[in-house]
């Protein structure tokens, strides 16, 4: 019995042993595979970052170009004067990234802050391709060519600047390779490209595939990507102390539970899995900046804006949790949330005030969701608010798709609501599709604000905006207002402008909002008693005046 209890008890250490050490290779082998994924995550997330900076300043390079295309463009010299190619050196002086500049017809170099306007070369220069808004890109033409870099050309009327087609690698390892691909409308390369440069090139993503990572980012701003590319061996080399570290832990853990328990909290810990849960748990809220008259400074609409506050209690900014939503595909669920917190908060005001509306912001997603529109119609009946009482404000990305965003506009504005471009003046899409899109106003960058008394030449491109607005009987907005001297720039146009910033009331909770809405209205009641009272005065003045003597001066009259 003894013998046999022995060997029952040797059995079972064994069994013990046996599982302990297949437990311990099983949280080995998952720490190894745990350690290979995050190597490869964050080495994707490295070459993204690299390639989303390099992106960002070609954006800046574009929007400078733009800018600077538009004053040139509005040169009040003679045609490649001396005077206009000094003036258009100064206007290359304010901005960073152009380096040359000048005129050009049919292809033909007329002058250039470089080269002047003599012994200009013969050869003409072969565009890329041109956009629906008029812009022309030329690819590294040798005689604009910015010594052993690439150059590109951009060509908006007969003005072209010259702008660097480079990258920087930045934080990047030796063995990591950087490369900038331009797009012609239709999405196909322009500069050469071999053929798995072109599928993996031309989208925003990250992929690893043939022992190799990539990152890429496209902007719809300038029609280009910029890739970064690093081989797997270099990032598993570089991420050595990972795999060390994960093996060694989770052979510790033990086995497979450890390895479920710790893949949970990995899955568990993300930002897209607390915003999820925070949206199903409707934990956002919505905070009211409100938009005035210029003409007598009254609160006549307000901005719904979503806010997030995470575990910790710290708000989280919605311009990081927003194209969060948008890359992974559910910003629509925000977008719906804040139409139901709408109808809460606002309903009974929206429905005894129908001059007064809330404007929310929609996206691409949602104009590209065909259930977005009958959404609205259903919830806003349902609530009894007229779709009039909620304007909508298309996003420059939602431009992007032409065709269905005209659709989705189109469908929109059949229902009653009014609808915006909001940021205008900051991309390319705005110019292009005004037009074309039938909106009913716009809201102007605040860009263009800021510039209003600094003396940039940006502010200069204000009055054309309005005029524009003018022709097209567009309704106005002005975001970033947040001084006097802004407001007065504004007021003091013959139009009747809707203004937005910090000098009137930065976004606030529900109940800070109706508080200033209230304040705003009783200084409405009080004024209008003091004009009617001084109005009534007069008025029995000329009575009293006209049956003592027959006359009475008006105020008009002094």
């Amino acid at each position: 019995m003894q013998g046999a209890g022995m060997q029952g008890a040797r059995r079972r250490v064994g069994v013990i042993l046996a599982a302990t050490l297949a437990a311990g290779s099983a949280g080995a082998g998952a720490g190894y595979l745990l350690a290979r994924r995050m190597v490869i995550r964050i080495a994707e997330g490295r070459l993204a970052g690299i390639a989303a900076s390099n992106l960002a300043e070609a954006d800046s390079h574009a929007q400078d170009a733009r800018l600077a295309l538009a004053a040139m463009n509005a040169s009040p010299y003679p045609y490649c004067s001396h005077a206009e190619i000094t003036w258009f050196r100064l206007i290359l002086a304010e901005w960073r990234y152009p380096r040359e500049g000048g005129r050009i017809t049919d292809g033909h170099l007329d002058c250039s802050t470089i080269l002047g306007r003599h012994g200009m070369p013969q050869q003409r220069l072969q565009p890329r391709y041109s956009t629906p808004g008029g812009l022309v890109a030329y690819w590294d033409p040798a005689p604009l060519r910015l010594g052993n870099q690439n150059s590109l050309v951009l060509q908006q009327g007969r003005s072209f600047v010259v702008l660097p087609a480079r990258v920087q690698s930045g934080s990047l390892p030796a063995s990591a390779h950087l490369r900038m691909t331009l797009l012609d409308p239709g999405g196909q390369p322009v500069n050469p490209v071999s053929q798995d440069e072109r599928m993996l090139d031309t989208r925003s993503g990250s992929w690893f595939t043939d022992g190799k990572l990539y990152g890429t980012r496209c902007s719809a701003r300038l029609l280009e990507c910029v890739t970064a590319e690093l081989s797997a061996r270099s990032a598993f080399q570089m991420g050595r102390s990972v795999f060390v570290a994960c093996s060694a832990l989770m052979g510790l853990c033990g086995g497979l539970l450890g390895f479920f328990v710790a893949l949970l909290g990995y899955r568990g810990g993300t930002r897209e899995f607390y915003l999820r849960r925070a949206i199903s748990r409707d934990l956002l809220f919505l905070a009211y900046q409100p938009i005035v008259s210029l003409a007598d400074g009254s609160i006549v609409a307000a901005e719904a804006l979503a806010r997030w506050t995470d575990r910790s209690g710290r708000p989280v900014p919605p311009d990081l949790f927003v194209p969060l939503a948008e890359k992974e595909g559910f910003v629509g669920e925000i977008t719906r949330l804040a139409l139901r917190h709408v109808v809460r908060d606002l309903g009974s005001l929206l429905r005894a005030d129908p001059s007064f509306s809330v404007s929310l912001n929609v996206t691409a997603a949602d104009l590209a969701d065909a259930e977005f529109v009958p959404m609205m119609e259903t919830t806003l009946a349902q609530a009894g608010i007229p779709a009039a009482s909620v304007m909508l404000e298309i996003t420059e990305t939602s431009t992007a798709d032409h065709a269905r965003t005209v659709e989705s506009v189109h469908r929109l504005r059949a229902c009653g609501h009014q609808v915006f471009i909001d940021d205008f003046g900051t991309g390319y899409s705005s110019l292009a599709y005004l037009r074309d899109l039938s909106v009913d106003g716009i809201k102007i960058d605040k860009i263009f604000t800021q510039a209003v008394g600094t003396g940039s030449l940006t502010v200069n491109l204000l009055p054309q905006i309005l005029a524009i607005t003018d022709v097209l009987g567009l309704k106005v907005v002005v975001e970033g207002i947040e001084s006097e001297e802004q407001a007065q720039y504004f007021s003091f146009r013959d139009k009747r402008i809707r203004a937005q910033g910090w000098l009137y009331g930065r976004p606030e909770p529900l109940e800070e909002f109706l508080r200033m809405l209230a304040d705003s209205r009783a200084r409405e009641r009080r004024s209008g008693a003091q004009q009617r009272t001084k109005t009534a005065g007069w008025e029995g003045k000329i009575a009293s005046g006209s049956s003592r003597d027959g006359m009475v001066e008006s105020p008009a009259q002094r």
